[in-house]
């Protein structure tokens, strides 16, 4: 399946993922320049993505904990999500999301 990523200079990653597993593991094993240094923990927001807003109601919105790591970011709109906490399906085929600076390895 195919995810369109947008770097914070503009470029645009379209990368092949597999199933299962969560989006963060699997721009990583593209070679998307993504921190996530807690490696999918779940205790910080170096894996903070944006979600196209025409894509939001199929991932699904951030819960309690995960929106208390991303007020932290300077860089969080109403579709930042932990990109760790998304599981990537089927479904998501096509999905478009942003990686946030606070989240870039480069």
């Amino acid at each position: 399946m195919k995810i369109v990523v947008t770097l914070p200079d503009e470029s645009v990653q379209e990368v092949t993922v597999k199933s299962g597993g969560s989006l963060m593991e699997a721009l990583r094993h593209a070679g998307v320049p993504i921190r996530a240094e807690c490696g999918g923990a779940m205790a910080c927001a170096t894996c903070h993505v944006a979600v196209d807003p025409a894509w939001i109601d199929k991932v699904g919105r951030a819960g309690d904990e995960e929106k208390d790591l991303l007020d932290n970011s300077d860089y969080a709109t109403e579709f930042s999500r932990l990109s760790c906490q998304i599981t990537v399906r089927d479904a998501l085929d096509g999905l478009k999301v942003a990686l946030q600076l606070d989240a870039f390895e480069g």
